[in-house]
């Protein structure tokens, strides 16, 4: 059975490897987390810091999905704010005063 590892743990295990240099094998016997498991855990921490330096942004799908949401409502209020600045030019142009 596997057991279930805390996504501090996680992130110090990372460091461990990624900022201090300590080997992912010996983190791996020390701490009792499977080789394969760490070096993929250091691998994606790795990509997710060459897109933030490549000015990227790591986003999910779901959080993409509501950006996109976001984006098209504020959309669809920009027309309706233009459609009512049109229609008031439109009334003032007729009545100069």
């Amino acid at each position: 059975m596997r057991k279930r590892i805390d996504d501090n743990l996680k992130r110090h295990l990372i460091k461990l490897v990624v900022e201090e240099g300590k080997k992912q094998i010996e983190v791996s016997r020390e701490m009792d987390v499977p080789v394969s498991t760490l070096r993929r855990w250091v691998s994606e921490y790795r990509k997710e810091l060459q897109k933030e330096r490549n000015g990227e942004e790591y986003v999910t799908p779901t959080e993409r999905l509501k950006q996109q949401r976001a984006l098209e409502k504020e959309i669809q209020e920009l027309k309706e704010e233009n459609e009512i600045l049109k229609k008031a030019m439109h009334i003032f142009s007729k009545n100069p005063q």
